[in-house]
């Protein structure tokens, strides 16, 4: 295991990143795996769709975990999985479900700061605490990529340099708590991209905007570009569009 961690973790190039197109069960993973990837990883709300659930820590941890082992069974390739926020609020809790996370085979996970099921994000403090639970209740090689929800919780007229600010604060009071990487939703704009890599020598990972350039992207330094929820919705739009015909054929 400690190879897979380590070439996971290798992927993460600032300038040369790796791309996640994220999967949501074994058959979408083993699609991805023959299009070329070098990892995979789920996004939480396809994941949970895909279960009959839906997104925001809705679907049993038993069932994640169960999931996150099909799909480890069906690639051979590192596997991380989206733990949306640690499916706990207290760092106790974290660092048990972060353990049982990492017993599965996942080498890394995503991990929120977004309060579920509420609003805004964890205090900066308290969320520092869950990421060094985290830290201590998997392996010290686990990647950990520590999202910072301030771009997908503040609207886009009101991106302004007092949230690059407030971002670069909370990525490196992850970084200082055990995060192996920073993930920032929701930040498009190539130029807060660069100086919040600068800032912070973070890797950095960020979902591309609508037809967003992926040589932009890596220009501005990021290790890691994914794709979110962005392929399930797709290939569910795709099944939708070649039933209909089929089904209504008179």
């Amino acid at each position: 295991m400690s190879d897979q961690y380590e070439t996971f973790a290798a992927l993460h190039v600032p300038g040369d990143p790796l791309i996640i197109y994220n999967c949501w069960d074994p058959g979408s993973a083993v699609a991805i795996a023959k299009a070329g990837a070098r990892a995979i990883a789920t996004g939480s709300y396809g994941a949970a769709e895909s279960l009959g659930f839906h997104d925001g820590e809705q679907a049993p941890l038993d069932t994640v975990f169960d999931n996150a082992r099909r799909i480890m069974g069906a690639v051979d390739l590192p596997v991380s999985i989206d733990f949306e926020s640690g499916y706990a609020v207290d760092p106790e809790g974290v660092a048990a479900n972060h353990a049982r996370l990492a017993a599965t085979g996942a080498v890394g996970c995503n991990f929120e700061d977004s309060v579920i099921g509420g609003e805004g994000l964890h205090p900066l403090a308290l969320q520092a605490d869950r990421v060094a639970a985290a830290r201590r209740g998997a392996d010290e090689a686990f990647y950990i990529n520590a999202r910072v929800d301030l771009y997908l919780r503040t609207p886009a007229d009101r991106h302004d340099a007092s949230l690059i600010d407030q971002a670069v604060e909370r990525a490196q009071a992850y970084l200082a708590a055990g995060a192996s990487g920073v993930f920032v939703p929701g930040l498009r704009d190539p130029a807060t991209i660069a100086e919040l890599v600068k800032r912070t020598g973070a890797r950095v990972n960020v979902i591309p905007g609508p037809n967003q350039p992926t040589r932009e992207l890596a220009d501005a330094g990021v290790a890691r570009i994914s794709y979110g929820g962005g392929p399930w919705k797709a290939a569910m739009a795709w099944l939708e569009e070649q039933a209909r015909p089929a089904i209504n054929w008179k």
